[in-house]
């Protein structure tokens, strides 16, 4: 009974936190295809030997512990064909990062796992996590400042973005409502971020301003934030790096926005 229940337990979090792991592994590797494919070598290696699915903390923390093992054993060193475009300007910057930093910030910032949640996913300690959350926070405040678009039709938590990237040191070109709204900023001054939600004022897509921008200007970072993140996780179709769920925190904007900015850009979406 108890092999049983532990097979549930794995089969439950496999399901229930496969978008978020999904998430996690494409911010990590600043790559659609390089996250899913760590994903999908996490789910192939526990269900190869199910005693690496760590059952003494939370299944869900079990499960990104597992893909943090597949992560950190992969050499990276060896020498090969490197990558091209988009992800190989990714693997350019994480090579700038103290080691474990990405991951820690990652996790705290976007999955908001806490310090001891970390430590066990890590397997180092609690005083260990905090500093490299921090050291992460001096790493990314160094990205280049840039100009930012922000697509999102609620006044308030359009002033409150404002007031967070201007704080960091950015620019906002503009604040869009509307896809037609969108569309006419960005054209007017290109930015080198965008900030967008999904659903704008007048029913229109947020999405679909988005990749009509992308259409014009080529790959730029892009952060979609969203009550339903799960929306665009579904693993169909190409997906956004950068996803915040609302109610956001101050901390996760933040972070998304330092991350895109070090990384220069993210892939085209194409999820409309």
């Amino acid at each position: 009974m108890a092999t049983s229940n532990a097979d549930q337990d794995v089969t439950t979090a496999i399901g229930t936190y496969l978008p978020f792991l999904r998430r996690y592994a494409r911010a990590l590797t600043g790559s659609q295809a390089s996250g899913d494919a760590y994903a999908a070598a996490t789910l192939e290696a526990i269900l190869e030997d199910r005693s690496i699915f760590d059952t003494q903390i939370s299944p869900k923390s079990a499960l990104f512990k597992t893909l943090h093992m597949m992560w950190s054993s992969t050499d990276t060193s060896e020498p090969g064909e490197s990558p091209v475009g988009i992800e190989g300007a990714a693997q350019r910057h994480l090579a700038k990062l103290t080691t474990n930093t990405r991951e820690a910030l990652l996790l705290n910032t976007i999955e908001e796992f806490s310090y001891p949640e970390i430590a066990d996913i890590m397997s180092i300690d609690e005083s260990e996590v905090a500093h490299l959350v921090g050291v992460a926070h001096r790493e990314m405040a160094d990205s280049i400042a840039g100009r930012i678009l922000i697509i999102e039709d609620e006044a308030i938590i359009a002033m409150d973005l404002e007031a967070l990237v201007s704080d960091m040191g950015h620019k906002v070109t503009g604040i869009a409502r509307t896809h037609e709204g969108a569309i006419k900023l960005g054209i007017s001054e290109q930015p080198d971020l965008i900030l967008a939600d999904i659903q704008l004022a007048d029913n229109s897509s947020g999405i679909d301003a988005v990749n009509e921008l992308l259409g014009a200007f080529g790959d730029m970072p892009v952060i979609f934030i969203t009550a339903f993140p799960e929306r665009l996780l579904t693993g169909d179709k190409p997906e956004p790096a950068f996803l915040i769920a609302k109610p956001y925190t101050e901390e996760q904007v933040r972070s998304a926005v330092a991350q895109a900015m070090f990384f220069s850009s993210t892939e085209t979406l194409n999820v409309g």
